[in-house]
């Protein structure tokens, strides 16, 4: 078989497997526009009812809302500690630092029902000395996403500090910049699209975390995916596929932007 051959036959598996993956994902946007009031596919008629039912309904937007909050809080407060260690471990090499990071990494290998149920205690018992900031806060399911996806924002800040030349720390230090100067002005601005990335996928691990929001959430918090784990158990209504659709389109863009965002920085290296 000729290499063009090769290349003909890899690019077909190759669309078979995405469109397999992709396949159930977009079955469900269809099913959005379905104009019955239960989970079916449109027949003859699309209606956008249920998109309408999702944002005037105050129990979908408080969802969102409390989402995009702890979305938010919880991927720019991973994101800064997992720079801030990230590069202190790029500066500080020694074996004890390597079992830090090791220890940093724990939440990611153990199975998620195990740190929700830790969780759920640690806060139980933080919400007997600081109820603000205990089980079924805002504050506290914060905390808890920020354990779970800190792990991830490390792995990506280390993967880029791993690729980084150490020279241009040295010739900063040599040129007299001290260990702030190196930090904020040499070592951080060649990292942007490194925290960029770790700031998205953090925002996308929060928004979707379900396991934990579970087990510290009961009453006053009901994020995205807790409201439709209990619209799925309670009640299957169109408007779940709704939402799907929206999540899906906004982690679309999400990732459609970091690549081109990529591609530009790459055609930026190279130009220079």
């Amino acid at each position: 078989m000729s290499a063009q051959q090769t290349g003909g036959v890899s690019r077909i598996m190759a669309v078979f497997a995405i469109s397999f993956l992709v396949f159930p994902l977009l079955a469900v946007v269809p099913v959005s526009f379905t104009a019955k009031r239960y989970l079916s596919m449109p027949e003859g008629h699309w209606s956008l009812r249920h998109y309408d039912a999702l944002f005037s309904s105050s129990d979908w937007l408080s969802s969102i809302v409390q989402s995009a909050l702890v979305a938010a809080c919880a991927s720019v407060i991973a994101t800064v500690l997992a720079v801030a260690f990230s590069v202190g471990v790029w500066y500080v090499r020694s074996r004890i630092v390597k079992a830090t990071v090791a220890l940093v990494l724990v939440p990611m290998v153990i199975p998620p029902v195990i740190s929700a149920m830790v969780l759920y205690f640690m806060e139980t018992k933080l919400g007997a000395w600081l109820p603000s900031i205990g089980y079924d806060t805002l504050p506290g399911v914060v905390i808890a996403h920020i354990v779970m996806i800190a792990p991830y924002c490390v792995v990506t800040m280390m993967v880029a500090l791993a690729q980084l030349d150490r020279r241009i720390e040295l010739a900063a230090r040599n040129l007299g910049a001290g260990l702030m100067q190196t930090t904020f002005l040499v070592v951080l601005p060649n990292l942007k699209l490194a925290i960029a990335s770790t700031l998205f996928l953090g925002l996308a691990l929060s928004w979707e975390e379900i396991s934990v929001t579970l087990f510290v959430t009961s009453v006053n918090v009901n994020t995205v995916p807790r409201h439709i784990w209990t619209d799925l158990r309670d009640n299957i209504s169109p408007s779940v596929a709704a939402i799907s659709v929206l999540l899906l389109a906004i982690t679309t863009t999400v990732l459609v932007g970091r690549m081109v965002l990529q591609h530009l920085a790459a055609r930026r290296q190279l130009t220079h």
